[in-house]
């Protein structure tokens, strides 16, 4: 099993920009795929992208161009740059590795002026 933690939520403007991270529990972090996602109250929770073991991305429509995951397998650390920020993208946003099918505790992302 994993355990996930996020961190990095909090308050911005539109427009700006934000970075999240999710560190993993598990030292051979490096082999599995990663996933974020998000999700508004009373709404299914969403697919933001994913990045795989060799670190190929893909990413949901809503957010392509303005986001970029990455990780760090030496930190056992996946992260989410969220760059032009809208109020749409407000939500709380959690990573998921598959594999396991284990979430993070989630981290709010808030964006108003």
């Amino acid at each position: 099993q994993v355990q996930l933690v996020e961190s990095g939520g909090g308050l911005v403007q539109p427009g700006g920009s934000l970075r999240l991270s999710c560190a993993a529990s598990r030292g051979d972090f490096s082999i599995y795929t990663m996933e974020w996602y998000r999700q508004v109250a009373g709404k299914p929770r969403e697919l933001v992208g994913r990045i795989t073991s060799g670190g190929s991305t893909n990413y949901a429509d809503s957010v392509k161009g303005r986001f970029t995951i990455s990780r760090d397998n030496a930190k056992s650390t996946m992260y989410l740059q969220m760059s032009s920020l809208k109020p749409e993208d407000t939500a709380i946003y959690y990573c998921r590795m598959p594999y396991f099918g284990s979430w993070g505790q989630g981290t709010q992302v808030t964006v108003s002026s």
